[in-house]
C-alpha cells in the first residue's frame, strides 16, 4: 500500500503521523453516541415510555446498521478516494444522530439509529484502512490500536460526559454534543488526513477470495464472543449499579469513566505486544474478562470491589482489540478492505447480541444481577478459538 512519503517516514522514526490521531478524534466524537446510551438508557426507557429492553434495542439498530454497513460499504466505496469516503460518512452519521433528536417517535428513531450504525461503518472501515497505510508493517497493530482508542476515549470521556449533560439537560443533550464534535472531526479530516491509495487498481475478487481464509473467520469469531462478553456489562452497568450495588445516579458516569480508564490502559498495553505476541493479548483479555465478570456478578452489591472491577473488565476487555486487527491486517495483508470493514461488522455484531442475551435474562426474572454471568460464559467461549487460530498459525508468533 503506497502513500506519500513523509506519514511513513514519521511513522519509521519512532512517530506515528497526526492523521492516525485525529481519526482516533473522530471515532471518539462518533463511538460517543454508541457508548452514551449505556448511560441515559433508563432515562430514555422513562421519556419514551417504553420497557428497558426495547430501550436497549437502540443499541442493537445502532449495531445491525454496522454489521450490515461494514462489508457493503467497504466494497461499494473500493474505489472511492479514502478521504472522501471518511468525510461522507460523517456527514451521514451526524445527519442521523440530529434526525433522531428532533423526534419522540420510538421506530423513526431506531431508524435513524440504523443509518447512523451504517455511516459509522462506513468511517471505521475506511479509517482502520487509512490509518495501516500511513504506517509501516511492523506498526500495524499499534496504528491500529491508537485508532481503536478513539473508541476508549469515547467510554473515558464522551460517554460518561454526555450521560452526565443527559442528567442536567434531559438524555437528548449529549447526544447533540456528538453531533457538534462530529462535524469538526470532519473538517479535519478534510483539512489534514491524507489520502492513501492501495497498490494498483483496487480488486473486488481479490477482497472476496481473501475472506475465505478460514483463519479470518477464527479472529472474527474471537471478535463477536470476546465483545459480547464485555459489554454486555457495560450496556447494563447503569441498572447494574442502581439496581444492585446501590449506587445513586449521579455517580453512574464517573464509574463509567472507570471502565474507559481501563480501556485505554488496556489499549496502551495490548499495542505494545499484540505485533510481537498477538495470542498473548488474545488469551489474557479472554480470561480477565472471565474473571472479572465472576467477580462482579459475586461481589455486586458491594461498592468498592465493583467499582475496581469495573476497571478491570475494561482493561480485560481492551487487551484484545489491537491483537484481534493486527491479526486481521497480517492475515488479510493482500487485500485488507473488507477484511477490516468486516472485523468492524464482527465486533458490532457482538454489541448487537448483547441485549438479546440480556433480555432473555431479564424475560426469565433473572433480573439485572445475572448480566456478568452471561459475559463470563461468552469470554471461556471466546478461549477455544484463540487456541485454534494459533495453532493453525504454527505457534505464538504473529504469523
Amino acid at each position: 500500500m503506497n502513500v506519500r512519503t513523509s506519514p511513513r517516514a514519521s511513522a519509521a522514526r519512532g512517530r506515528l503521523p497526526l492523521a492516525v490521531y485525529l481519526l482516533a478524534f473522530s471515532l471518539f466524537a462518533m463511538g460517543s453516541a454508541e457508548f452514551l446510551v449505556a448511560g441515559v438508557l433508563p432515562a430514555i426507557a422513562d421519556d419514551l415510555r417504553i420497557t428497558l429492553p426495547a430501550a436497549g434495542a437502540m443499541i442493537s439498530a445502532f449495531a445491525a446498521g454496522v454489521v450490515v454497513g461494514g462489508p457493503l460499504l467497504a466494497v461499494a466505496t473500493l474505489r472511492w478516494p479514502r478521504r472522501i469516503t471518511l468525510v461522507t460518512a460523517q456527514v451521514v452519521f451526524a445527519a442521523s444522530v440530529a434526525a433522531g433528536l428532533l423526534t419522540h417517535h420510538y421506530g423513526f428513531l431506531l431508524t435513524t439509529r440504523f443509518v447512523a450504525g451504517l455511516a459509522y461503518a462506513g468511517f471505521w472501515a475506511a479509517a482502520a484502512v487509512t490509518a495501516v497505510g500511513l504506517v509501516t508493517p511492523e506498526r500495524t497493530a499499534r496504528a491500529s490500536g491508537v485508532v481503536v482508542s478513539g473508541l476508549s476515549l469515547a467510554m473515558i470521556v464522551g460517554g460518561p460526559a454526555g450521560a452526565l449533560l443527559g442528567y442536567f439537560t434531559g438524555w437528548r443533550g449529549g447526544f447533540w454534543a456528538v453531533v457538534v464534535l462530529t462535524v469538526i472531526g470532519a473538517v479535519a479530516t478534510l483539512v489534514a488526513v491524507p489520502e492513501t491509495r492501495a497498490d494498483g487498481r483496487p480488486d473486488v475478487r481479490r477482497e472476496l477470495r481473501t475472506m475465505a481464509r478460514p483463519r479470518l473467520w477464527l479472529v472474527y469469531g474471537v471478535t463477536l464472543l470476546s465483545t459480547a462478553a464485555y459489554m454486555i456489562s457495560y450496556n447494563y452497568l447503569a441498572a447494574f449499579l442502581t439496581g444492585v450495588t446501590g449506587i445513586a445516579e449521579v455517580w453512574v458516569p464517573p464509574i463509567l469513566t472507570l471502565f474507559g480508564v481501563g480501556a485505554l490502559l488496556g489499549l496502551s498495553v495490548g499495542g505494545r505486544i499484540a505485533d510481537a505476541r498477538p495470542f498473548h493479548a488474545l488469551l489474557a483479555g479472554a480470561i480477565g474478562i472471565a474473571a472479572s465478570s465472576v467477580l462482579l456478578a459475586v461481589l455486586g452489591s458491594h461498592v468498592v470491589p465493583v467499582v475496581l472491577l469495573v476497571a478491570l473488565l475494561g482493561v480485560a476487555g481492551f487487551v484484545l482489540n489491537p491483537a484481534i486487527y493486527g491479526r486481521v491486517f497480517t492475515i488479510a495483508a493482500g487485500a485488507p478492505t473488507l477484511a477490516g470493514a468486516t472485523a468492524v461488522s464482527a465486533f458490532q455484531l457482538g454489541i448487537s447480541l448483547v441485549p438479546v442475551f440480556a433480555g432473555a435474562a431479564l424475560a426469565a426474572g433473572a433480573g439485572i444481577g445475572s448480566i456478568p454471568w452471561i459475559g463470563a460464559v461468552l469470554a471461556l467461549a471466546t478461549i477455544p478459538a484463540v487456541l485454534i487460530d494459533r495453532r493453525l498459525s504454527g505457534g505464538g508468533g504473529p504469523a
